[in-house]
């Protein structure tokens, strides 16, 4: 989950990687975040891992009560571009889910973001066996479940099933919210969207 970032333009960083780093929530994002996460679900958390990126420890920061304990992890951050965002193909995203090793020079494929946020959640599962929340990005989450679903591309848009039941069927919105349960071996055995 992720909140809505600032499109401020008076943000003037010009390496496009960094700049997305260091993105910080809009007035809207945090309100939004501070909403979606103000419910039972997130009660008696542990810990909360979040990225790195500036927009998704302030979207963490609402899940913190008591002695949750916050745990940055940069291999969490979002697929790297490689490239400006002003320069990309619009229809990159896209063909990035058809072909899991397309990438810009530079920027990261869907393999190789997918490698990245699962051997993570790995470690994270390794060391946690607690109530914990994970804090990330849209395009990451996506190929999370890409990995551990069943995908399909509708006209409609993307429909991911698990165990042959739809649990999302829409376009990853901002502050998303996914509860999976794994069992001892790190097993998926259930997903729901919240």
């Amino acid at each position: 989950m992720n909140s809505e970032k600032e499109m401020n333009n008076e943000f003037n960083i010009d390496d496009f990687q960094l700049r997305n780093e260091k993105q910080p929530l809009s007035i809207d994002g945090e309100l939004l975040a501070q909403k979606k996460l103000n419910i039972d679900e997130f009660n008696d958390l542990d810990k909360v891992y979040s990225s790195n990126y500036v927009r998704a420890i302030s979207t963490a920061k609402y899940l913190l009560k008591g002695n949750t304990k916050l745990i940055i992890d940069s291999n969490l951050g979002e697929r790297k571009f490689g490239i400006e965002e002003e320069k990309r193909d619009l229809n990159f995203a896209f063909n990035q889910v058809l072909d899991e090793n397309l990438k810009y020079p530079n920027g990261e494929s869907r393999k190789e973001v997918t490698e990245r946020i699962y051997s993570s959640l790995i470690n994270i599962l390794n060391q946690d066996d607690n109530k914990i929340a994970i804090v990330f990005h849209a395009n990451a989450m996506f190929f999370l479940l890409m990995k551990l679903c069943e995908l399909e591309l509708t006209n409609n848009g993307p429909r991911f099933k698990f165990n042959n039941d739809i649990f999302f069927s829409k376009k990853i919105d901002f502050c998303e919210i996914f509860k999976l349960e794994f069992n001892d071996n790190h097993e998926l055995i259930s997903i729901k969207n919240l």
